[in-house]
């Protein structure tokens, strides 16, 4: 199941950390921002959680928005 991609993220790091980011990115045959949803994805099924997109878009103030 493909998911839209309409969102934005942007972070800050040590060389380092972006230096492993794209390696493990190369090894997989990924892009950088690929690599970070596998990472993610592994980690949240790993852990039990689950992404309830709806409830959080509709928070205030998540997106920057006021």
């Amino acid at each position: 199941m493909r998911r839209p991609k309409d969102k934005t993220l942007s972070i800050r790091t040590s060389a380092d950390i972006k230096q492993l980011l794209g390696m493990a990115a190369e090894k997989e045959h990924r892009s950088i921002a690929s690599m970070m949803e596998v990472l993610i994805l592994n980690y949240a099924q790993e852990h039990g959680l689950k992404a309830d997109v709806q409830s959080t878009e509709n928070k205030k103030g998540c997106d920057g928005a006021h």
